[in-house]
């Protein structure tokens, strides 16, 4: 499932805090499994690995902007 930077960024803003945190983790797990796959020889599509870790990313970046949101405010 590919989604476009600007859709998902969309996305992850309407999200609330809870939904970013599960987000976040369900994309860590994915993440995990990939590294695992790739390990053991059985990793099909490479550039899932760098797009999840972009994704994790902009997560990160998402929460990160609405604490200090909510510091300044």
């Amino acid at each position: 499932m590919v989604v476009k930077t600007k859709e998902f960024i969309e996305k992850v803003r309407e999200m609330t805090p809870l939904e970013l945190k599960e987000k976040l983790r369900d994309s860590k797990e994915e993440l995990f499994n990939l590294r695992f796959q790739l390990a053991t020889g059985h990793l099909e599509d490479y550039s899932r690995i760098q797009q999840l870790k972009r994704q994790i990313a902009r997560l990160h970046t998402v929460i990160r902007e609405r604490e200090l949101k909510a510091e300044a405010g």
